[in-house]
């Protein structure tokens, strides 16, 4: 048995994976109906100053025909008076009390900042999230991304809320930034037991090209939206990443961007979040897609004999470094399973146009099976990822004769040097 209990900053819930604060997480109804299908806990679609939103409001990023792998919205916050969302939350808390429900907010002023988070716990929420992440509409008028671009106002207004708020405060970060750790920092100056991250990146989806508007098209305009799902995850990988090894930052994190199964809740916990949030996969599957998460995550823990989720929280952390300090003389070459190739020649297309030029077409007469010359091969391993058949290529490391050095370690005129084991 394995246990998935999840705490985030004080914020605990049966496991780590919630909806992240958007339309899947609009109403109670929705909101029950995901804790059934196993949901650990749910953001609130974040609650302010109700807006109407305009139509259309979503934009897809597809390979091939029909595969989404990015997502855009110019949807703004809730659109549903505040005493219905509050009664919700309370009739949500009443029927699953040992799941997590946090409240996300945005306003403006230090007195409707005040209202609200009186309200949140009133109706018996278990956190807060302040929205200080969205790239559209709210930035406009002095919030979202706004406040989140700013450290001195995320510190002013986080200190705000964590002086009135006695349930955990989780800050929202935006990604529209060059560097995270500031903005993390700020979260942690002024108070918050804990920071989620990322929001959404300032997009634009893409363009009719028969018609010249942007998609989604409102009418004959449109404008730039939030950029998630699967494409998003890198960026989010690094920006968790980078708070979770800066010794400065202590607070708990809340992994979002890009999570579409328990494989890539994993990479998050490892590198250091203690739950997950999502969205877009949610938007295109539906709820019960937690059950594969739940399921996967569990049978992972139980293969690496991890028992909690702290056992391999931020495992991964240590592995990063900075490009000056890897292995320069760390060598591998691809290596080609002739039993699962199956001649599409990708790999050859791909290393002569797009590489290094060390893979061959076959002998004429030959089985239809490339050739590596293993002598020009770098191990970029290019050709690995274009493989259609799994496993066929792999990258396997070589005894070069050279002792380990960095760039940094072994730099002459401007160029690394290679050194023979044994030589220095």
């Amino acid at each position: 048995m394995v246990d998935l209990r999840s705490n985030t900053g004080g914020i605990r819930s049966p496991n780590p994976f919630w909806l992240a604060s958007a339309p899947p997480t609009n109403s109670g109804a929705q909101i029950m109906r995901a804790f059934e299908a196993g949901w650990g806990g749910a953001v609130w679609k974040t609650l302010g100053q109700p807006i109407q939103n305009v139509s259309s409001r979503f934009g897809s990023h597809n390979y091939g025909a029909k595969k989404t792998i990015g997502f855009n919205n110019v949807e703004l916050i809730t659109d549903r008076p505040l005493e219905v969302n509050f009664r919700e939350i309370y009739e949500v808390k009443k029927r699953f009390p040992d799941h997590a429900v946090i409240v996300s907010l945005m306003v403006e002023t230090e007195e409707e900042w005040k209202d609200l988070i009186m309200r949140s716990m009133d109706a018996g929420a278990d956190g807060l999230e302040l929205n200080f992440g969205c790239p559209h509409g709210m930035c406009e008028r002095g919030m979202g991304s706004a406040v989140g671009q700013e450290p001195k106002v995320n510190e002013r207004i986080t200190g705000w809320v964590t002086s009135y708020s006695k349930i955990p405060v989780l800050v929202k970060l935006t990604p529209n930034v060059s560097d995270i750790v500031p903005h993390g920092l700020a979260a942690q100056r002024g108070g918050a037991q804990g920071v989620s991250l990322i929001n959404t990146i300032k997009s634009i989806i893409g363009v009719d090209v028969d018609k010249f508007v942007l998609y989604p098209t409102v009418g004959d305009k449109s404008t730039n939206g939030g950029y998630c799902g699967a494409a998003v995850k890198p960026i989010a990988l690094h920006m968790v990443g980078a708070l979770s090894r800066d010794p400065r930052f202590s607070l708990p994190i809340s992994g979002i961007g890009g999570v579409a199964n328990w494989r890539d809740a994993v990479e998050f916990m490892l590198l250091g979040a203690s739950s997950v949030q999502v969205c877009t996969e949610v938007m295109l599957k539906g709820y019960r897609i937690v059950e594969d998460m739940i399921e996967g995550l569990s049978e992972y823990m139980i293969r690496h004999k991890f028992e909690t989720l702290e056992d391999f929280r931020g495992k991964a952390v240590a592995s990063y470094s900075e490009w000056g300090e890897l292995n320069v003389n760390f060598e591998q070459v691809a290596k080609i399973d002739a039993s699962k190739c199956i001649g599409c020649y990708d790999c050859v297309a791909a290393c002569r146009d797009g590489a290094h030029q060390c893979i061959e077409p076959a002998a004429v007469g030959a089985p239809r099976v490339p050739v590596i010359d293993e002598s020009e091969c770098v191990g970029c391993n290019l050709c690995e990822i274009v493989c259609p058949v799994q496993d066929c290529i792999t990258m396997v490391e070589v005894d070069n004769g050279y002792a380990p050095a960095s760039w940094n370690e072994h730099v002459y005129q401007g160029a690394a040097v290679r050194y023979k084991k044994g030589s220095h």
